[in-house]
């Protein structure tokens, strides 16, 4: 490596730490946290306390502008009644029920930790385990619209055979009863009845049905994946916290929005997600609309933060219903509607399983895009190999990495001897570019028989390249997604799910992570090593020879299951190109004295 490449490096790496540590801090600093906060205070009953909120997000009023916008009518629910707290528990999640609004407070998901931080691989930092709508503002399945729909806002809870029923006769006459039955699979069926117990007719305004809010799973969850997602039985659509937030391009800053609404009588499921775990709705007939409205949640105590987040502000979750229309309830009738709800991780074959039962396809909230096929197949081929061979989640990244090589490893190679072909042929062709410099048609054309007659294509170096673009689309995708990356070490990482950062660079907040810098190195010997395309503008070369630098950049933060893929495919790609020789550079018919112009003399002929 020659002084100037070393150089650049350097300079490279230390635009990292300054881009993260200096520059996004100033320009993009975390937004203050929403007004009209109602978090709820975690409960006092079993396993939570009784909440002491005193309202819910209603739909009466939402802002149409100024900055972030939050809803800021309520739904007052009276405190001087006491809370009442069910708790319901089967092999997969442990359901917390509250009076305060006749819902769901909470999903406690028994089989996965909160964290994944530890002391040491096997002893874990905590005992809690990952939450569902955990200090959300209001609880899973409340019924917001004005005070004709919620009264005091207390419900009765009663325990069935199956699960729990809660029930609230308002002073209207109208009669509301929410029944849940937990299952399996990390599904809850919830029948929900409306019914006019008066002697006159009830017009019911319209309602939002809440689904849940979205949180981040700690206070190191990567806020990119916390947000709302939605499917109309076609496509899905998302929206995270960039889109809430309206950032500008690089320094000019947008107006935060304060509300994502959607849907035209199409809402096939809806729900709110983190990076691995979702809570989501699957009415048994589409609603009209959801909405979700950002919504202040509690800031951890200093002893639950990492040093590098203490000085963050308080984290803002997404709080998503369903809507449905104003109607007329008739003396006597009732409208009833039935939710599926899935609580749990975003494990693929769980979700496809579910997609197959109720034909809703919502495995789709994997997210994993254009190249799901590769995706789906990729992971389901880590975890064969993972409980085939007892391989760690990190030797079967490098298994799958070296058979997805070896598979393409012809191509790649006939590729690699056609670039080193071309390569031993540029004298000749730029012999030929030079002799017709002033006719670029006549030029192109000599080209092209130059190198038919050579066999040797300037596209032999793309196509092995293109044909592998949807296979590492389809790896990136899956090691973003997988909860079985989750918590799973490798050499000193403790999460391939997550950096595999070391320590902090001391005086700043900024982390040191190996992986990338390994993969960076990597990418940037492989570069050299390839030959270059014929022809190639010097400008263009010099931006290739240190593309990898700025893949380093941009990569830096990502998992560090994707940095051991990328790492380990760039040393197999090392190898392949020193283990591949030319063969028959000049190729068939090649010339001795003039090379350039014996194709044209011999058309002569």
């Amino acid at each position: 490596m020659d002084r100037k490449s070393i150089i650049i490096i350097g300079a490279c790496i230390v635009a990292i730490f300054v881009w993260m540590g200096v520059i996004v801090p100033k320009f993009y600093p975390h937004p203050p946290q929403p007004a009209g906060t109602n978090a709820v205070s975690p409960a006092t009953n079993g396993a939570r306390a009784g909440s002491n909120a005193t309202a819910i997000s209603s739909p009466a009023e939402t802002p149409t502008s100024g900055a972030a916008k939050t809803s800021s009518a309520r739904t007052t629910i009276a405190t001087n009644v006491p809370e009442e707290i069910l708790v319901v528990t089967n092999e997969n999640a442990r359901f917390i029920f509250t009076s305060r609004g006749g819902g769901i407070q909470a999903i406690e998901l028994v089989r996965y930790p909160e964290k994944i931080t530890r002391q040491s691989k096997k002893t874990p930092l905590t005992n809690n385990v990952a939450t569902l709508n955990d200090h959300a503002p209001a609880p899973v399945l409340v019924i917001t619209g004005d005070d004709s729909l919620q009264d005091d806002g207390n419900f009765t809870l009663t325990r069935t055979a199956s699960g729990v029923r809660a029930e609230k006769q308002l002073a209207s006459g109208l009669n509301l009863i929410k029944e849940f039955t937990p299952g399996s699979n990390y599904l809850i069926h919830v029948a929900v009845r409306m019914e006019n117990t008066s002697t006159q007719a009830l017009k019911l305004p319209a309602q939002e049905w809440v689904i849940g809010t979205a949180t981040p799973l700690g206070p190191d969850d990567n806020e990119m994946n916390v947000g709302v997602t939605w499917y109309d039985g076609a496509k899905k659509d998302d929206a995270a916290k960039p889109w809430f937030d309206n950032r500008g391009f690089l320094f000019f800053k947008g107006t935060p929005r304060g509300e994502y609404r959607a849907g035209v009588s199409n809402v096939v499921w809806a729900g709110v997600q983190n990076q691995f775990f979702a809570l989501l709705a699957m009415p048994g007939k589409p609603a009209e609309q959801l909405v979700a409205r950002p919504q202040g949640l509690p800031k951890p105590s200093a002893e639950e933060l990492p040093e590098n987040l203490r000085n963050a502000p308080a984290p803002v979750g997404f709080q998503t219903a369903l809507v449905y229309p104003a109607v007329t309830l008739e003396p006597g009738k009732s409208i009833e509607r039935e939710i599926n709800f899935f609580a749990g991780p975003k494990e693929y074959r769980t979700l496809a399983r579910i997609a197959d039962r109720f034909h809703n396809d919502l495995d789709k909230v994997m997210g994993f895009g254009w190249f799901g096929w590769f995706s789906k197949g990729l992971l389901l081929a880590m975890n064969w190999l993972h409980f085939t061979f007892s391989l760690s989640y990190g030797w079967a990244i490098i298994a799958i990495t070296v058979i997805i090589k070896m598979l393409f490893w012809p191509l790649t190679a006939a590729s690699t001897r056609s670039m080193k072909r071309m390569a031993a042929l540029q004298p000749q062709m730029k012999a030929l570019q030079e002799k017709y410099k002033d006719d670029p048609a006549k030029m192109n054309k000599k080209l092209m028989e130059f190198m038919r007659e050579n066999k040797v294509s300037p596209l032999g170096g793309c196509l092995p390249m293109m044909l592998q673009m949807p296979v590492f689309f389809g790896f990136f995708s899956m090691i973003r997604s997988a909860i079985e990356l989750r918590g799973a070490s490798f050499l000193w990482v403790t999460d391939l799910s997550k950096p595999d950062t070391l320590f902090l660079i001391p005086g700043t907040a900024i982390p040191f992570n190996l992986l990338p810098l390994c993969m960076g190195v990597t990418m940037f010997f492989q570069a050299r090593m390839t030959p270059p395309s014929p022809g190639v503008d010097p400008t263009q070369a010099k931006i290739m020879k240190y593309m990898p630098l700025m893949f380093m950049v941009f990569l830096y933060n990502y998992s560090a299951g994707l940095a051991l893929y990328w790492t380990v495919q760039n040393l197999l790609t090392i190898v392949q190109t020193k283990l591949t020789k030319t063969t028959d550079v000049a190729g068939p018919g090649a010339p001795t004295t003039s090379p350039a112009l014996t194709p044209v003399s011999k058309k002569k002929k």
